[in-house]
């Protein structure tokens, strides 16, 4: 999977991805917001990550294009290559 890094755009980090989408723990570690796929998985289960506003505690959460993820005040954007 190919993926850039994007400027900032209305403060949010965009996270380019060239497929259809991405999965959330993926996602996380891709935007260097978890070192790990294991701090992934908890930071998911203990309820830190939003999703587009909402906590979300799926793992496997099928990002796509136009999603938004925050977690501690960082807020990455998924976008199209």
């Amino acid at each position: 999977m190919k993926v850039k890094v994007k400027a900032r755009v209305k403060s949010a980090e965009q996270i380019a991805i060239s497929t259809e989408f991405i999965k959330l723990d993926s996602f996380l570690k891709l935007s260097n917001a978890a070192e790990s796929g294991g701090m992934a998985k908890s930071l998911i289960e203990e309820g830190l990550v939003l999703v587009n506003g909402e906590p979300c505690l799926q793992r496997g959460k099928k990002l796509r294009p136009g999603d938004r993820v925050e977690l501690q005040g960082q807020v990455f954007e998924v976008a199209a290559e």
